[in-house]
């Protein structure tokens, strides 16, 4: 009885030595995985670090392209220049502004269409997806789209760069599957006999249960709004509403300073290429210093998008 109590016990030891060894030991796939993983994130944080070494390099050093991943002939001219200039701190302030009520406009919108959908007991839910998903597929074409933001006088407007793209039938399809997913019928059942209307069932239980899918698709639409210039492009012409996403690719297309008329107080002592270099970082770091404490909330509406449509 004793002997095979051993032979028992020296093979589980032999099966967890093998699985541990198993666990440790590195495939030539994982190095691979982990090759082309390193290239990918190298394609998108060395142009990041070239921009960083242009925007704080001397005129000289840029003009004789010697600036790769480290700037030489270290200066401020020409932050000094963006910090100075009067367009594009008010452009990137306005940005701020349309880019918050976009997202809070759109997360409203958003959820007041995913909760009834996401309910079995709504009448024509089906049919209601579908029109409001057809809208992700279809639409007019650019130039309905412009007579109509003209006949509603939205143009040289700020909330022609809100309005129309509040809805994502997108984000809405993430939100609908996420309260199918993660919130239960019996929890609002309960509440139910208890005497809650469906107002304070969606206020008190389903949105405090809702934060991670809450910060996502707010994530979503503010990245979304912040990049986005061609609707300010096709609508904006008064430089006041013209977002700094625009004016950077005004500077990109043009010939960097001519794109945007410097104040005299901005005292522009830098080349064009130096100068573009700055903006973008002026207009990227932020959004760049928000993103790291929410990306694990992309990957959550990534997963939630993906398990239930």
């Amino acid at each position: 009885m004793m002997a095979k109590k051993t032979v028992a016990v020296a093979r589980d030891a032999e099966v967890e030595r093998s699985d541990s060894h198993g666990v440790n030991k590195i495939k030539i796939g994982d190095i691979i995985i982990m090759i082309i993983i390193a290239l990918l994130c190298m394609t998108c944080v060395i142009p990041f670090l070239h921009l960083a070494a242009k925007s704080v390099s001397s005129n000289s050093a840029v003009l004789a392209k010697s600036v790769y991943l480290w700037p030489k002939g270290f200066n401020w001219d020409a932050y000094n220049t963006v910090f100075k200039d009067g367009q594009l701190v008010h452009s990137m302030w306005y940005s701020v502004l349309v880019t918050i009520i976009f997202t809070i406009l759109g997360m409203v919108v958003t959820i007041c269409a995913a909760y009834p959908l996401s309910k079995k007991r709504l009448k024509g839910r089906n049919f209601f997806s579908l029109a409001l998903m057809f809208t992700m597929y279809f639409s007019a074409g650019l130039i309905p789209e412009y007579l109509l933001m003209k006949d509603l006088h939205l143009l040289d407007n700020m909330w022609v760069l809100i309005l129309p793209l509040i809805f994502s039938p997108y984000n809405m399809l993430i939100m609908k599957s996420y309260l199918q997913s993660s919130i239960p019928d019996s929890l609002e059942e309960s509440a139910f006999l208890d005497g809650a209307t469906n107002f304070q069932i969606l206020t008190r239980i389903v949105l405090p249960l809702s934060k991670p899918i809450i910060a996502t698709l707010s994530l979503f639409y503010a990245v979304g709004r912040w990049n986005a210039y061609a609707d300010a492009k096709y609508y904006i012409t008064k430089k006041a509403l013209q977002p700094i996403q625009l004016l950077l690719s005004n500077m990109v297309l043009n010939s960097g300073s001519d794109a945007v008329s410097f104040s005299e107080a901005a005292e522009v002592v830098s080349t064009p290429e130096v100068l573009q270099a700055a903006s973008v970082m002026f207009a990227t770091i932020p959004i760049i210093c928000i993103y790291p404490f929410l990306q694990k909330y992309f990957v959550k509406g990534a997963m939630i998008g993906a398990v239930k449509g």
